[in-house]
């Protein structure tokens, strides 16, 4: 079935095609052309049939002046008629027909010869049936001529179009506005130290730019100089301005905040973040919907149904019931009209536009729409550990005081104060876990055992397990032991040679994991790990976020073998990993999810990828599945329910009451059923976890 709407989702899918291929090639310019032609030809779908819509509205109001009937209706036959008055009519009527008519004229060729007869094929045989028998009135058949109904319905059906038009292009924005992201040129660092602006297509990887506060950042790249904030909601969705500093990895299009940043450029064109968002975004929303075949199934059908039902009512109205041929020719069209299938064809197509760029605004990148979909059947998931439970870094978990004459918040203070100039990662995990430090003297590594120095007049050492055996010095806190078997590492503090504590570290959970696993159970949705760590600190893991199911001492090249079998037990199942060691797990799961992929998005092996590292986002992945289906499901509903009704309606069944409608206003009630699955696709949202999606 293709109507209008279905052939701007053509056009727009070599548009998008043709912004990826733009901004691979690098260069602002081309983006900028992109853009220009791309809002051109959005526009131009509506301007189209606005202006048609206008014109032929206009020209529509003569014809009411003009139709016998009406005259007779306002009681100004007498007046109003004059000589000719018919011909005057059929001219103003023609026009209507060529000129308001012509797309959907156009559109029964198309759908002919693609031998796929649809909503196009149901609007032309009705208005051309309406204007052939009303012209052959005209010119001497008996009969009554209906040429004010042909002009409203054309009217109605053109406004339908134009509304529909508008809610298509708010949900295809999605491109456009990601390649209008990168600025126009960018502040090169020559070799001779001065700045040159160059051309977005003129940047190549290793080379420096510098990049002023508040400007666009122009390509991927890594800091080499400065600190600021940078701003990816546009990319990542990540709400809060991301803190940068030396070293830390920046992405095309994200705004600089209140820094100057001096970077050297990795990735530019087709390497780029955007450009890969691009092309993902551009394969979801070309991808067809599982529910889609139904629908094109349904419309199939009903656009059959249409005509048969068009047919069926001539014949009883004109060889049944006896009413005269004009009438009989009303009922029809008006049944033909209503049962177009246009809210059919819309409903599923404007869905996926919507959730796909409601996705990639939020940082959630679909690359398999299937998978995507049937996300919402999900019975269980499996977390990869290190980092996306945890953080892939050691924090500081718990602390121990050996001794009555001192508190938590010194024996931290002169841990991290000692430790703050080691660069040992355990060292530098105790190091952040506290902020006021205080002066060190006479700093020294103890190598393969810690650190020591003079703080506030104290000599403080902070050190492992093996120092104190080395040193045969002794405790008998039992707390410690549990810790160490959680597969935490602990490391004791001594002050002036006395054990006054133990500091414990262990890989950090994501604050959000905790929200994210709660948040899953509560859909039905079994959570589990799989991590290489031991049992013990496997277990901890799984106690401190409440999973309810974790395996322990998985190897990289068993995850997937782990997947499977969970699958064996008849669970749908979604893999959740960081894309690159769980490459095989991702693949074997039926939903393979790749978290925390940050601006690496070409993951070849999972269905969807979440840019932020924040497991919460796998719960918005599954509450947009869900919420996707309702809203496809409402859609098909309403758009083939509304028939039931709107059929025998249509045919006269109410006849007998005084109730007929007219192919106007069969053509109103289409136009609405259209209007109405449109709003209800928009409307499709992403809310927080802690409530549901509409």
């Amino acid at each position: 079935m293709q109507h209008p709407s279905e052939q701007h989702e053509v056009e727009e899918a070599k548009h998008s095609q043709d912004a990826g291929a733009k901004l691979k090639s690098g260069g602002h310019k081309h983006m900028d052309e992109h853009s220009h032609d791309h809002h051109n030809h959005h526009a131009h779908m509506a301007m189209d049939f606005r202006q048609r819509f206008w014109i032929s509205l206009v020209l529509t109001l003569p014809i009411l002046v003009l139709s016998p009937l009406l005259q007779k209706l306002v009681g100004l036959r007498e007046a109003i008629s004059f000589s000719g008055d018919t011909y005057v009519l059929f001219g103003f009527a023609s026009a209507v027909f060529w000129y308001g008519g012509w797309p959907f004229l156009k559109g029964l060729v198309g759908e002919l010869k693609a031998r796929k007869p649809g909503m196009m094929t149901l609007v032309a045989v009705a208005i051309t049936t309406a204007y052939s028998y009303s012209s052959a009135v005209v010119f001497g058949l008996t009969g009554k001529v209906f040429f004010w109904e042909l002009a409203t319905l054309v009217d109605i059906m053109l406004l339908g179009h134009w509304i529909e038009m508008k809610s298509v292009m708010g949900a295809s924005k999605a491109l456009e506005a990601l390649a209008k992201l990168m600025p126009s040129d960018a502040h090169k660092l020559m070799p001779d130290g001065s700045v040159k602006d160059v051309p977005l297509n003129e940047l190549a990887v290793d080379d420096m730019v510098l990049i002023k506060p508040g400007e666009k950042i122009p390509a991927d790249g890594v800091i080499v100089e400065g600190e600021s904030s940078v701003n990816e909601a546009m990319l990542t969705g990540e709400s809060k301005p991301v803190s940068k500093q030396a070293g830390g990895k920046v992405i095309g299009g994200a705004i600089n905040g209140e820094g100057s940043l001096t970077i050297e450029v990795k990735g530019t064109g087709k390497d780029s973040f955007l450009s890969q968002v691009i092309d993902l975004v551009k394969q979801a929303q070309q991808s067809k919907s599982k529910t889609q075949n139904l629908a094109d199934t349904a419309a199939m059908w009903l656009t059959l149904i249409a005509l048969g039902s068009g047919a069926i009512t001539f014949f009883i109205w004109l060889s049944f019931i006896n009413k005269e041929f004009a009438y009989a020719i009303e009922r029809a069209v008006t049944v033909m009209v209503i049962t177009c299938p246009h809210a059919l064809g819309l409903a599923v197509p404007l869905v996926v536009a919507v959730s796909t760029a409601l996705a990639a605004s939020n940082g959630l990148l679909i690359r398999n729409r299937g998978a995507f979909e049937s996300a919402r059947k999900l019975q269980a998931v499996i977390f990869d550990k290190t980092g996306t439970l945890t953080e892939g870094r050691f924090g500081v978990s718990d602390t121990l005081l050996l001794a009555q004459d001192i508190d938590e918040d010194t024996l931290r203070k002169y841990a991290a104060s000692v430790d703050a100039n080691s660069e040992h990662p355990i060292a530098k995990a105790i190091a952040e876990s506290y902020e006021k430090k205080l002066p060190v003297e006479n700093f020294k590594s103890i190598p393969g055992k810690g650190a020591e120095g003079r703080v506030d007049g104290k000599e403080i050492k902070v050190v492992s397990p093996g120092y104190l055996t080395e040193q045969d010095i002794t405790h008998d806190d039992k707390r410690v032991e549990p810790l160490q078997a959680q597969g935490k590492t602990v490391v004791f503090v001594l002050v002036d040679g006395q054990l006054k504590g133990a500091i414990a570290l262990a890989d950090i959970i994501r604050p959000e994991a905790k929200k994210a696993i709660a948040a899953l159970k509560a859909m039905d949705i079994r959570c589990m790990m799989l991590t290489g760590d031991n049992k013990a600190t496997a277990q901890w893991v799984s106690d401190q976020i409440g999973l309810d199911e974790y395996f322990a001492e998985v190897l990289p090249q068993d995850k997937a073998a782990k997947v499977k079998e969970v699958q064996a037990r008849g669970v749908k199942v979604a893999m959740t990993g960081d894309g690159v060691n769980d490459a095989p797990a991702l693949a074997q799961a039926d939903v393979g999810i790749a978290i925390g992929a940050g601006s690496d998005v070409a993951v070849e092996t999972a269905d969807v990828i979440l840019v932020r590292s924040d497991p919460l986002d796998v719960v918005a992945i599954v509450q947009l599945s869900r919420a996707t289906y309702r809203k496809m499901i409402q859609n098909l509903v309403w758009a083939t329910g509304y028939n039931v009704v709107a059929i025998p309606l249509a045919a006269g069944a109410l006849y007998a009451w005084g109730v007929v409608l007219t192919p106007a206003v069969g053509a109103a009630l289409m136009a609405a059923s259209t209007v109405i699955v449109a709003i209800n696709a928009r409307m499709l949202k992403i809310k927080t976890v802690s409530t549901e999606t509409t």
